[in-house]
């Protein structure tokens, strides 16, 4: 019996090599398709934690665990196929409805963690940043159980009386992060805000440095009503430091007051003494009173030239200034107790 022909084995080989040659591109094309297929996660963004040391083979595991609904050996192997697997971060994500394994990958070598923010506003007391910081739950408390006093210390400024020494701004911080590393950035930033106000003083500025700088911006972030006239308010009370007048500003008896103000400034409070009120003692207080913001850190430095020695509020978040007391007087009853000229 002869040998079947050579071109048969031929064709058979071809066609065996041209099935492969199909079944490379379909799997091709099919692992193409689900890389960029979105992964099925529901609604709602799924919460992804990465713990530091977590393994490539992990972290497709604990996607699966986080509620994404795809194998966690194919996941593992894209990231190994990739390259990237060992440039993925650790951290806290969120997987959004639309995210493809491509996308995902990406997100997670780049590093690009959920992020909250939290506003700390002008003229907020410490009081007060430390309740907004209580209030963020995804924040993690490390410095509930502390003092103002080891907060500063933990933040590197011993000694340092916590009050104004925060930038007001939006900050921004991933779920799980420290509020001591919050307020470390807003320390910081106002450091930076202080020292830039400080080099840009006018040569007359009557203050000595940058710490008496904050106290008094301190004082024109409470006074100002209105943003037109903050830089005036500066001006009364930088004329008043330097003829050696009283300040005689309500903010610092309030705050001398704590938590015995009653929402009423009775003429009590005014003569009741404390280190910050301004109509007993002489100067500056010894420590700012609220967060001034940047607006307020420049007109301290960079008062109005004016010739007021006075100013009082007339009602509509506008001040009347005026150059002496019976002006002032006169400007008192007509705004605060509506006496007519």
């Amino acid at each position: 019996m002869m040998p079947p022909p050579f071109h048969t084995g031929s064709r058979v080989v071809r066609r065996l090599l041209a099935w492969v040659f199909v079944l490379l591109i379909a799997s091709g094309a099919a692992a193409a398709w689900w890389l960029h297929e979105p992964l099925a996660t529901g609604a709602e963004p799924l919460e992804l934690a990465i713990e530091p040391g977590t393994t490539p083979r992990g972290v497709a595991r604990d996607v699966v665990a986080a509620g994404a609904q795809t194998n966690a050996q194919l996941l593992y192997a894209w990231f190994r196929l990739s390259g990237q697997d060992r440039q993925i971060k650790a951290g806290n994500y969120e997987i959004p409805a639309g995210t493809t394994p491509r996308s995902l990958l990406r997100m997670l070598v780049r590093g690009e963690e959920a992020l909250r923010t939290l506003t700390l506003v002008e003229g907020w007391t410490f009081r007060q940043v430390r309740q907004a910081l209580a209030k963020e739950d995804q924040i993690k408390q490390d410095t509930a159980q502390l003092t103002a006093e080891q907060i500063m210390a933990q933040l590197g400024r011993p000694g340092v009386h916590p009050e104004g020494r925060f930038f007001p701004d939006t900050y921004s911080y991933a779920k799980g992060s420290s509020d001591l590393a919050l307020l470390r950035r807003a320390l910081h930033a106002m450091d930076r805000r202080l020292e830039a106000a400080w080099a840009a003083r006018a040569s007359d500025v009557p203050l000595k440095s940058p710490d008496e700088a904050l106290i008094l911006a301190s004082i024109v972030e409470k006074e100002t009503g209105r943003a037109s006239d903050r830089a005036q308010i500066a001006g009364v009370f930088a004329n008043r430091l330097r003829v050696g007048m009283l300040l005689q500003t309500d903010p610092t008896v309030i705050y001398g007051l704590g938590e015995k103000f009653d929402g009423n400034l009775s003429r009590r409070d005014l003569q009741t003494d404390t280190p910050w009120n301004t109509y007993t003692r002489p100067g500056l207080p010894p420590t700012p009173i609220a967060m001034p913001g940047k607006a307020a850190l420049l007109a301290a430095v960079q008062p109005a030239s004016t010739r007021a020695l006075y100013f009082v509020a007339k009602g509509d978040g506008s001040s009347h200034f005026s150059t002496s007391l019976d002006e002032h007087n006169r400007a008192v009853n007509r705004y605060q107790r509506g006496q007519s000229q």
